[in-house]
């Protein structure tokens, strides 16, 4: 079998400990696209080889049954077919593949996934186990390996410091420090990229646009792990978003504008109250000049300068209405507009929409699109992309540096993140309208297809 060092080390760790019925349990940590899934797939083979005579079931759950476990299934498969076994493994109600007497079985550790009664006395395995709920593990299939004193592996890349993969490794390395056998297994991108130098040159181009910081690139290819909530940007961060480039009020000469509009939250006026920005949301308009950088650019990601900011306080949708389409069509002559589709902001967009056509697009915040727009936001920022006009003095600029200091992120387990200011530290509009005009220049300058490293 064909496996890089890294692998090897990992598969002789595993076959080891289950020829002496060691009932080790591994955590593995590969950078994405490393050959995880490759790795798991060859054990697999060589374990129904081993065991086609004497019998036995191996045990692998993946977060989900479509498509994660189907693909394992499907890419057993693949290998027992490369191997010479074609005609002679078969599958069983629809999860499990047999060579002979012995079988692999694939589950879903999906919480609603009936797995109870299985058992595992080959090798029980948990992929991407940064995604599987502990509840779900300790309860239905940690009891699968117990019968056998099963070996267990867990695969995956990191998250934070929460998950079932992270406490599997802290346990496995205070177990190394005790007894010196090695459980735990980590191989970031570079020590992937020694064996690989197209996988290089692809994470190399992903460090650019997304920033070493980015906290995709520091999971998934760094493998360290987030600490938590926090603050959503650090100091540095805010200090690369400062630019040098003056605020317009109007356009000068051809340039390529967009916006983003975040809507304030329509409210009643009270009779004398006095509309201030600290007691009220605004409705923000972001615009932004974009740049597509030259073709011999490493990057072909868009610059995006901030250049002027409109808000408004206490203003209710229908009298903005015509001001904002006047402004993004009449003044600034903008090629897209993202809008806030959220809640009251539908109709508003759908008014635009029907002014300026195809140019507005309408964003509806979801618990996935809002990450999307937050690790968006956090690449063009690492970058060095986003920039803001020069400090002027102005409230628009003050309001807007407050919200990026005050800004708050709570990484979830499953991987997405939000990102906000608390209500007793004030309001997110600003915020919100530079993370919608990050989308506009993204839709303005498509980027290239992101697809997995072939070979992989």
């Amino acid at each position: 079998m064909k496996l890089r060092p890294y692998q090897a080390e990992v598969a002789k760790a595993v076959i080891e400990s289950i020829q002496a019925s060691l009932g080790l349990t591994f955590s593995v940590e590969i950078a994405r696209q490393g050959g995880k899934n490759e790795l798991s797939a060859h054990l697999e083979l060589l374990l129904l080889t081993m065991f086609m005579s004497a019998g036995g079931n191996a045990i692998k759950c993946s977060p989900t049954f479509k498509p994660q476990t189907i693909i394992s299934m499907s890419r057993l498969k693949e290998r027992l077919d490369d191997f010479g076994f074609g005609g002679i493994w078969f599958t069983e109600a629809g999860y499990m593949v047999r060579l002979g007497n012995a079988r692999q079985i694939f589950l879903s550790a999906e919480k609603t996934a009936s797995v109870v009664g299985h058992t595992a006395d080959i090798l029980l395995e948990i992929d991407e186990s940064q995604d599987v709920a502990k509840d779900k593990y300790i309860k239905e299939f940690r009891p699968m390996a117990s019968a056998s004193n099963t070996t267990t592996v867990h695969y995956g890349t990191t998250w934070d410091d929460s998950t079932l993969l992270e406490e599997t490794k802290q346990t496995n390395l205070e177990l190394e420090r005790k007894d010196g056998i090695k459980r735990h297994f980590r191989f970031d991108w570079r020590e992937v990229s020694e064996h690989n130098p197209h996988y290089k040159a692809f994470v190399e181009a992903e460090r650019d646009r997304l920033g070493e910081a980015h906290p995709l690139f520091r999971t998934q290819y760094l493998l360290l792990p987030i600490r938590g909530g926090g603050g959503f940007l650090t100091r540095q961060q805010i200090a690369q978003v400062i630019g040098n480039h003056p605020r317009l009020h109007c356009p000068q000469g051809r340039k390529v504008f967009v916006a983003g509009i975040d809507f304030a939250g329509e409210e009643e006026q009270l009779e004398g109250e006095m509309l201030t920005r600290p007691g009220r949301d605004a409705t923000v308009i972001t615009v932004a000049q974009v740049t597509v950088p030259d073709t011999d650019c490493t990057s072909r990601e868009p610059l995006i300068h901030v250049v002027e900011h409109y808000a408004w306080v206490g203003k209710k949708h229908a009298e903005l209405y015509p001001q904002m389409v006047d402004i993004v069509k009449n003044v600034w002559h903008c090629s897209r507009i993202v809008a806030d589709a959220t809640g009251m902001g539908e109709p508003v967009t759908s008014f635009l929409r029907k002014a300026l056509g195809s140019k507005v697009i309408a964003f509806k915040f979801t618990q996935k699109t809002k990450s999307e727009a937050g690790f968006d936001l956090l690449a063009a920022i690492n970058s060095g992309r986003l920039k803001l006009y020069e400090q002027d003095g102005s409230d628009d600029y003050k309001e807007l540096m407050l919200q990026l200091e005050k800004a708050k992120s709570v990484y979830r387990p499953n991987q997405t993140l939000n990102f906000f200011v608390d209500a007793s530290d004030g309001h997110d509009d600003y915020l919100t309208s530079l993370a919608l005009v990050v989308q506009a220049a993204a839709k303005y300058a498509p980027r290239t297809a992101r697809g997995q490293l072939p070979g992989l």
